[in-house]
């Protein structure tokens, strides 16, 4: 039996982080692959529950072993996934949720190619500079990069299976709820899953 592996990209600002927090609150069955990273913490992130911190040497190492799934530089910092772990989880069943961008996302596709990927998209773009600006960790200038990033990363919504545009949270949330739920129901997962009763019924 197999899980599902859940990719969730957006451009930073368009609320991913909040709606995947939500997503795991509201459905124990899926678990978040905690990346490494070469950024510093920000206020209020805790090793190993949002990121898992290392500098960039320690980072590089980690690369030249193939430790990573797939691994990309993001605003200057270093971003990776465990390669190992994805695979033991997904081939013992389990659900996995990678919160990574569409770099990361083509990356993991060439070794999952069946991943599930969902799109993040703003309501508009003077809605993804208030969100930034609202933050208060960012100076003006890096918030002017962040966007223009952003419209280069919204370029790349296409390569993506499923589009949600945060505009209401809960609405999008719910959306978010049933992209998972439709998945585990296809016939694929559902023959593998319930094997002895459609051995039974059939």
């Amino acid at each position: 039996m197999t899980g599902h592996l859940y990719i969730v990209a957006a451009p930073s600002g368009a609320g991913k982080t909040t709606l995947v927090s939500l997503l795991l609150k509201s459905d124990s069955g899926i678990r978040l692959s905690v990346s490494s990273t070469t950024r510093a913490p920000r206020p209020g992130e805790i090793e190993g529950r949002e990121y898992h911190f290392v500098d960039v040497q320690s980072f590089i190492e980690m690369v030249s072993r193939g430790e990573f799934l797939e691994w990309a530089e993001v605003h200057g910092n270093y971003y990776g996934t465990s390669k190992q772990w994805i695979e033991k989880q997904i081939a013992g069943g389990g659900d996995v949720l990678l919160e990574i961008d569409w770099q990361g996302a083509q990356q993991v596709r060439k070794i999952f190619p069946e991943a599930i990927g969902i799109f993040i998209l703003p309501p508009s773009l003077a809605v993804l500079k208030e969100r930034l600006s609202g933050r208060g960790t960012d100076s003006r200038e890096t918030i002017s990069r962040r966007i223009a990033a952003a419209r280069d990363e919204m370029r790349h919504v296409d390569e993506f299976d499923y589009v949600i545009i945060n505009d209401d949270l809960q609405q999008a949330l719910g959306n978010l709820l049933s992209i998972v739920g439709a998945t585990r129901l296809q016939y694929k997962t559902q023959r593998q899953r319930h094997s002895a009763l459609f051995a039974t019924l059939l």
